[in-house]
């Protein structure tokens, strides 16, 4: 009965039936609210970043090798390199910095099906780290501590995909004291360093702009997902693979009216998140995944599941105002959760989504915009000045182990 008594209402609200009531609603959905004043913050002139000028074989050459690196979701790490080397807060005199970047690309070793292999990054850092610790005095200063590395892979600096065997290795040694800005987060997990810059995965801003529908079609699916439920390559039994929550997606609402979802990945996808009310963001093996951007882009509520996740530029973006979060364990109340949320609720969330500061800030264009992800990078290190000088070690200490971590990532790379 609830769920019929929604889709009467859907019809009402959301533009299925015609008259001037839907009309006035729908113009209400898609115009502009307010994403806060953080989201608009210049970080020119707040900070100055040094880029160390590394050899090729730690960036261009990696992506000379496999151009696809361009397009997969860690891309963030060469475009934040191209980014930096013509934006304004870049010094060319290290004295004055505030931060210094390493231009290392440890997710440009892919597969032949284009999935990143983590497992020689350790040993690319380990190299690149005491190329500059030796070549330059800013490193031994601090260990670090005023440094900031890209490492967008599924468990950050931990370098695995999945999560019990990167819990198991921990965040590379000698990136402690770093900052790491990672699309990975979640609260209490050794992956996630304190002062860590959580950041949106790379989703290609070009792409989703060509498929742009009208404004004023009407969203006409109530849910929708597509992706896997079940790792059967990598998780035969099912049980593990996004903590068991996706299979419980599948399982319970399959056969749902109410619910688009499917392993099929259409041409359509793009536009048929256009026209979703609500897009499931379920956990994979990692918490996140780019269907997060693609949600918030398109306008589309995202329905969180991932406990504990933490989100891209929290600070700078309501997600608790634009999202819906649902506890993993209650994957099968699904239906009833979202057809309890009041119609004027999700006007509101939508209305939200519809600003345009909240969608550039999840995107890396090319050329840069005012508030893009990397605007919010560059204020999430602004906002971390200036360094305690506590940071600053005495003549001769020590705090990281260089031979600490897995024998094979001692060996050279």
């Amino acid at each position: 009965m609830r769920t019929c008594l929604w889709v009467f209402a859907v019809v009402l609200v959301f533009g299925f039936v015609d008259g001037k009531k839907i009309e006035r609603l729908r113009t209400e959905r898609i115009s502009g609210g307010s994403a806060g004043d953080v989201l608009d913050d210049d970080p020119v002139g707040r900070l100055k970043v040094y880029v160390y000028e590394l050899p090729s074989k730690y960036n261009k050459k990696l992506l000379q090798k496999d151009p696809r690196c361009l397009t997969h979701m860690f891309a963030a790490e060469i475009f934040m390199h191209r980014f930096l080397l013509s934006s304004p807060v870049r010094t060319l005199n290290p004295d004055e910095a505030d931060w210094f970047y390493s231009p290392i690309y440890p997710t440009c070793d892919l597969t032949p099906m284009g999935l990143p292999l983590p497992f020689k990054s350790p040993r690319m850092m380990r190299s690149a780290i005491q190329l500059i610790s030796s070549n330059w005095p800013y490193w031994n200063r601090t260990e670090g501590a005023d440094h900031f590395f890209v490492v967008p892979h599924d468990f950050g600096a931990c370098f695995h995909y999945q999560e019990e065997k990167a819990v198991e290795r921990g965040i590379l040694p000698l990136l402690q004291r770093s900052t790491l800005v990672q699309t990975f987060g979640q609260r209490n997990h050794v992956c996630l360093n304190e002062g860590s810059i959580t950041i949106p995965p790379f989703a290609p801003p070009q792409k989703m702009q060509a498929h742009q529908i009208p404004p004023d079609i009407p969203r006409s699916i109530f849910v929708y997902f597509r992706g896997l439920f079940y790792d059967v390559n990598n998780d035969p039994e099912g049980g593990y693979y996004a903590r068991g929550a996706r299979a419980a997606v599948w399982e319970n609402f399959k056969n749902n009216p109410l619910f688009d979802i499917s392993t099929d990945h259409p041409t359509t996808y793009y536009e048929d998140m256009q026209r979703a009310i609500f897009c499931l963001c379920p956990l994979g093996w990692a918490p996140w995944s780019p269907r997060l951007v693609e949600a918030v882009v398109f306008g589309c509520i995202p329905v969180i599941i991932a406990d504990d996740i933490v989100l891209p530029f929290a600070d700078a973006i309501p997600w608790e105002e634009i999202g819906v979060f649902v506890a993993e364990e209650d994957v099968p109340n699904l239906d009833t959760i979202l057809t309890s949320i009041p119609p004027e609720v999700i006007l509101r969330k939508q209305r939200l989504l519809a600003n345009p500061s909240m969608k550039r800030a999840m995107l890396f264009p090319q050329p840069a915009q005012p508030g893009d992800a990397f605007h919010q990078i560059l204020n999430g290190l602004a906002r971390k000045l200036p360094h305690d000088r506590s940071v600053y070690l005495k003549s001769g200490q020590n705090i990281l182990n260089w031979t600490a971590g897995p024998v094979g990532d001692l060996k050279p790379w």
